[in-house]
């Protein structure tokens, strides 16, 4: 497993205050009466060669956030910086010469891949948007793509419902690493996969990073998956971010309440092993209509919650590189006291 120190290096991308909010519409005249607040106020950096791991349960906002950073969703607010470049507002006409560099993998092969095209075609596609490359050129470039990503040449003349699921989202990681891009958005690359697949996808992933010096934002609801992959990992609850910290800091030691319940269910692969399960209590708030105060408090109905509304939880270095929520619902004493002390 890499364990590297990336936070000095300039960061490749960097995300400031991002805020995306979808209106919700009602009455006859389809009137806007609220806002789904997917991503709320989340910031974080990703390093050259570095692989931040993103996870939280289904609902949280990972998804969107991603989508976001590549520009399929427009923010409402804050700033995406990638290789120097604000990209927040941009146009298409001029974020395009920059798509080379940022592509995306997306959960399910079967909805990302065109069912009517060959896989040739899918493949091609990228080389002739941005005209790079004769017609025998490309075709020796799929060729080599196919190759390097496991599946034999004959397979660019099949289409992508001809395949299984890991070869599938083999062609998809093939597709994204066509123009030899600097940053690629794993949007749960192998949540859809059977678990002895999953790995190979995995492995097949740290060597084209180890290959290609990739950076990856890597979004997964598994931790279990997450550790195998990740130099840092940002938790997301409810469309903010409560821990981020070093992979082994996490793993080793987490502070947030949340992050606590997300390691405890993490199976154990040693019978022999008791583990305490931390069993949550209530359901995951809206978006449309968040508490007031802190929204994990406000599910496991801490007794502290009244204090905390109206109140806003930025992340504090508790520890060198390990940053935490300052909430008082979610921290331990101990805790809580020292991230108060560096507000």
């Amino acid at each position: 497993m890499r364990r590297r120190n990336l936070t000095t290096m300039q960061p490749l991308l960097s995300v400031n205050q991002l805020k995306i909010h979808f209106p919700v519409l009602g009455g006859v005249f389809k009137k806007r009466i609220g806002s789904v607040k997917a991503v709320d106020d989340v910031s974080f950096s990703i390093a050259p060669g570095e692989t931040l791991g993103l996870v939280g349960e289904s609902g949280c906002g990972k998804s969107t956030l991603g989508k976001a950073i590549v520009r399929l969703y427009e923010p409402n607010a804050g700033s995406i910086h990638f290789q120097g470049h604000d990209i927040s507002h941009a146009s298409q006409s001029s974020i395009r010469p920059l798509r080379r560099d940022m592509q995306m993998i997306f959960q399910d092969p079967s909805e990302s891949l065109n069912a009517r095209h060959s896989v040739r075609s899918i493949l091609e596609e990228p080389f002739i948007i941005h005209g790079i490359g004769n017609k025998e050129e490309r075709r020796i470039w799929v060729n080599q793509l196919l190759d390097r990503v496991g599946l034999p040449a004959n397979s660019a003349d099949k289409y992508s419902f001809e395949f299984s699921g890991g070869q599938r989202q083999r062609i998809g990681i093939a597709r994204a690493i066509a123009l030899k891009p600097k940053l690629i958005i794993c949007d749960e690359p192998v949540s859809a996969l059977d678990v002895s697949v999953q790995s190979q996808v995995l492995n097949l992933l740290l060597e084209l990073q180890q290959e290609m010096g990739l950076s990856y934002l890597f979004i997964a609801h598994d931790l279990a998956v997450v550790k195998h992959i990740s130099d840092r990992v940002a938790v997301m609850y409810l469309g903010k971010i409560v821990e981020l910290a070093d992979a082994d800091a996490i793993y080793q030691k987490p502070r947030h309440a949340y992050t606590k319940a997300l390691l405890s269910a993490i199976p154990e692969p040693k019978p022999s092993v008791k583990k305490t399960r931390i069993l949550l209590e209530g359901d995951v708030p809206s978006p449309i209509n968040p508490p007031a105060g802190s929204a994990f408090g406000h599910r496991i109905n801490h007794p502290l919650y009244e204090q905390t509304i109206g109140q806003t939880f930025p992340l504090r270095e508790i520890e060198p590189n390990h940053f935490v929520a300052a909430d008082p619902c979610c921290l331990s004493t101990e805790d809580y006291a020292k991230v108060s002390q560096t507000v």
